[in-house]
């Protein structure tokens, strides 16, 4: 694990998938971070490329020919991301194409995450080089679970997310048995700027939305107040998700969404789907502050 320290927090990143997976204050004992546990879900804070969830079937086409990816792509997971640079505040990562992608994902690319520690927030930076003489096409997105609840006398149903303005959103509800986004809809905001946590949200899966205003979202605890914030402002979709039995809450920023059950399993054509020319970079960055009552 890769660590960085400022004067008020200390974060952690494993090298397989360049994972962030520590949040902490340096001034006192608060975790900020799911702990992974193995026995409900062994993962803190995956990151998603070159697709978001599931494809049907699990593949799709391009330019006539098939190929096949699991849920999320493969950053998560894998073992030939190598640090390219570390300085006193950030951290980047780099995956370059390989055969091994070539086989799943036709494009060379260079592939970079970027965190860097600035006060009490981290910056999660991420750049995409098309280094293929064609246009290139991809989805990214992050999935950093957060600890619920953060104190001991507290319970998960202490806590809600605030939005930062109301909003008039349902969510897209997801096939339990494929994994992808259905015609179905349901209503989860009626003017209104709060979820409220319970464990049994999640037993339809993740909440997808496609069309909130908010572009920052508060984790906020009933006794302590707001915890953290995660800010995405190029990020067009968002993932509420955790294991119905978990005690934390994925808040996740998306450019691209899993595909529906209708779809074409064309590439081009895929939701959300975005495009580099070739020999262009692109970068998009979510931000997670910790408030700061809760580091000293």
């Amino acid at each position: 694990m890769y660590t960085l320290e400022n004067n008020k927090l200390r974060i952690g990143v494993k090298k397989i998938g360049a994972e962030l997976c520590q949040i902490s204050s340096v001034k006192n004992i608060n975790e900020f971070m799911w702990d992974a546990n193995p026995a409900i879900w062994a993962n803190h804070a995956p990151n998603l490329f070159p697709i978001i969830g599931a494809l049907k079937e699990d593949c799709y086409f391009f330019k006539n020919k098939k190929y096949t990816m699991t849920k999320h792509g493969f950053i998560r997971n894998n073992k030939d991301i190598v640090l390219n640079n570390k300085t006193n505040d950030s951290l980047t990562f780099r995956l370059n194409h390989s055969t091994s992608t070539l086989g799943s994902y036709p494009f060379k690319f260079e592939f970079s995450i970027t965190y860097k520690l600035t006060d009490n927030k981290i910056d999660i930076i991420h750049t995409i080089k098309n280094c293929d003489n064609q246009t290139m096409y991809f989805s990214l997105g992050g999935h950093p679970a957060f600890k619920c609840p953060v104190y001991e006398n507290e319970n998960y149903e202490d806590y809600v997310l605030e939005f930062e303005d109301e909003e008039n959103s349902a969510r897209h509800l997801i096939n339990m048995e494929t994994g992808l986004i259905s015609s179905k809809t349901k209503l989860v905001f009626n003017n209104s700027k709060n979820i409220q946590l319970r464990h049994d949200l999640f037993n339809e899966d993740a909440l997808v939305f496609k069309d909130l205003k908010s572009r920052k979202v508060t984790l906020k605890s009933d006794t302590y107040g707001a915890i953290l914030s995660v800010s995405f402002k190029k990020f067009p979709y968002l993932g509420i998700w955790a294991k119905p039995n978990g005690n934390y809450v994925c808040i996740e920023p998306w450019l691209g969404i899993a595909d529906h059950e209708d779809t074409n399993q064309e590439l081009k054509t895929k939701e959300g789907i975005l495009t580099l020319e070739a020999n262009k970079s692109f970068s998009a960055s979510y931000t997670i502050e910790i408030h700061n009552n809760h580091l000293v």
